[in-house]
């Protein structure tokens, strides 16, 4: 697959009020800090496992956003829009740093941005966090089929719904893989994390003192399972995989 109509994943840009408690929180995990630019006025980091990049705003943010890098930003809205796109914030011209925001019909933010906010890191950089493996980016939902027909033509694949553990549907692309999870325990967009042996990751969490919560669907046992409350309010979801 080339690269999707609205651009390469960037990062998941959520807001920090307390930016360094949010750093000891990701570093803790085994995330590292990468180099950022001057782009944002206001205070900004990035964290990484080397396949996820959690953007830190200290600016507020309203809800976790997922940004793409698009550029020549300004000449391909009429494409985007011709899509469905339905742009509620766009700031483009020539003195400044282009960028655009919509939301897709269960109100997940996306910004698109002209140009990468931050170094990349080595082609080598994955390193296994204390969360396991990051899978994908789960959006609550209602109607997945509604949902898919709004995201395929941006650039993702969606796959047959799963039943188990709970009501699944995965979009895979290039860089970032989402998924639209069917169930009322999830109100929350979240970061998953999977794992064989989650019960052992779990364990240290527990003995490091980190907030986790039961928030889950019934179906995964919570001595298996369980979702990691970040400093700011990001939601990562430990899950039990089987081998």
């Amino acid at each position: 697959m080339s690269d999707a109509p609205i651009g390469r994943f960037l990062e998941i840009s959520v807001q920090a009020p307390d930016i360094r408690e949010s750093l000891s929180f990701y570093e803790t995990l085994g995330f590292e800090q990468l180099l950022v630019g001057e782009v944002w006025p206001y205070p900004y980091a990035v964290v990484t496992d080397g396949r996820l990049y959690i953007g830190l705003h200290a600016q507020r943010i309203r809800e976790p956003t997922l940004t793409f890098v698009l550029p020549d930003l300004r000449a391909r809205l009429g494409t985007l829009e011709s899509l469905g796109i339905d742009f509620d914030e766009l700031q483009v011209g020539t003195d400044v740093f282009n960028h655009a925001t919509f939301l897709d019909p269960n109100d997940q933010r996306v910004c698109l941005v002209e140009a990468r906010t931050f170094s990349p890191p080595s082609l080598d950089a994955y390193k296994p966090t204390t969360c396991g493996y990051f899978t994908e980016y789960g959006i609550p939902v209602r109607d997945p089929t509604a949902a898919s027909a709004f995201w395929e033509p941006l650039g993702f694949v969606a796959m047959e719904e799963a039943r188990e553990p709970f009501p699944r549907t995965e979009l895979t692309s290039n860089y970032l893989n989402l998924a639209f999870y069917r169930s009322r325990a999830l109100r929350h967009p979240v970061l998953t994390f999977q794992d064989e042996d989650m019960r052992e990751r779990l364990a240290r969490l527990r003995e490091r003192g980190m907030p986790l919560s039961d928030e889950m669907p019934d179906a995964l046992d919570d001595r298996l399972n369980g979702i990691l409350i970040s400093p700011e309010g990001t939601r990562l979801l430990l899950m039990q995989v089987d081998s």
